[in-house]
């Protein structure tokens, strides 16, 4: 009975894939032009104006969007029948506000996703801006486009890269929080699980190495790091010990540390360069420079804050382009939070 309920449910994928028009030719730069033209500029002031409140909701908006992202619809042998005709109605899970919804009686939330249950952050910062969205132009613009404007105005406000953002999408009705726990990368995969994850998204290592460079700002929390600056090999000894401060080896899961510890509110080069020095801060992020195929990327980048800052706009272009619902699939939601 399993084999058979596999192959009805590649059979169903394939067809998707091979019905599907390419995103790219939906996305369009000035999709709001003509019927919400202050859409990007209410955006961006909110943005700004939340940022300029913390700092750090600049690295949080950032990764609300890649979180949002990196999300794909699964085929499951138990919900294979209702699935199918969800992707047929719907499309495939990706860049589509799944995060932003709360538990519902037919919801389990990706926000209790185990990668992002309290570090996840900046719910109420996307509501606000919603909110005044939907004041100047009522019904128009989806929450998952609100999520990409507001990555990339949080970058710029920092220091870091704009780019064009292709809008368009539309808001997915459902929401995994099983997808979400094998979906996104976690603070300990090796180097071969990233580079996995990232091209089952259809992103390279490269891409990811750029992505990855997003830790140039933000913090993550010591149960993320404990391990690493009390048992890791790979790390700068003076390092683990001022991080050691505090982190203490029990308790004090919650406790944060900025990414990087020289220009933590910068969106420099500085992150790969910490790399260099074995002072990445989890895991994840020192096995980009640990004798594997990456290094000469995280090389690259430490002498070239350019080189980092075009990759990252470009694959921050390509992340927000995967699996978007468009045209009429979907819908675009009045309360981020909720399904109309």
């Amino acid at each position: 009975m399993a084999s058979s309920v596999h192959v009805v449910c590649f059979v169903a994928v394939a067809w998707l894939l091979a019905s599907r028009t390419p995103c790219e030719a939906q996305l369009t730069s000035d999709f709001y032009d003509g019927t919400c033209p202050r859409a990007l500029s209410t955006i961006r002031t909110a943005v700004r104006v939340a940022i300029a409140r913390e700092r750090r909701m600049a690295a949080s908006l950032i990764r609300l969007h890649f979180h949002d992202c990196f999300v794909q619809a699964c085929l499951s042998t138990t919900f294979f029948i209702f699935t199918i005709f969800s992707l047929l109605r719907l499309g495939f899970q990706g860049c589509d506000a799944s995060i932003l919804l709360d538990d519902a009686p037919t919801i389990v939330s990706e926000k209790n996703a185990l990668q992002n249950f309290r570090s996840a952050r900046g719910f109420e910062v996307v509501d606000e801006v919603k909110s005044k969205v939907e004041a100047v132009c009522p019904g128009v613009v989806s929450c998952s486009d609100i999520l990409a404007v507001a990555a990339r105005d949080a970058s710029e406000y920092v220091g870091g890269p704009t780019w064009r953002v292709k809008l368009g999408r539309r808001d997915s009705t459902t929401a995994s929080k099983d997808r979400a726990e094998k979906d996104l990368p976690r603070f300990t995969d090796s180097l071969d699980q990233l580079i996995s994850l990232f091209s089952d998204n259809g992103l390279s290592a490269r891409d990811m190495v750029a992505l990855s460079g997003a830790h140039t700002i933000g913090q993550a929390a010591c149960v993320t790091f404990r391990d690493r600056i009390y048992n890791g090999t790979n790390i700068d000894a003076g390092f683990a010990k001022t991080r050691q401060r505090g982190c203490p080896s029990v308790g004090g899961n919650g406790n944060l540390a900025p990414f990087d510890l020289v220009t933590p509110n910068s969106f420099d080069e500085n992150y790969y360069k910490n790399l260099l020095q074995r002072k990445g801060l989890i895991a994840s992020d020192q096995v980009l420079f640990s004798g594997g195929s990456t290094d000469a990327i995280v090389t690259e980048y430490s002498r070239s804050r350019p080189s980092f800052l075009t990759d990252f706009a470009a694959a921050m272009v390509r992340m927000g382009d995967i699996n978007p619902l468009t045209g009429t699939s979907g819908q675009i939601r009045r309360s981020c939070q909720l399904v109309n």
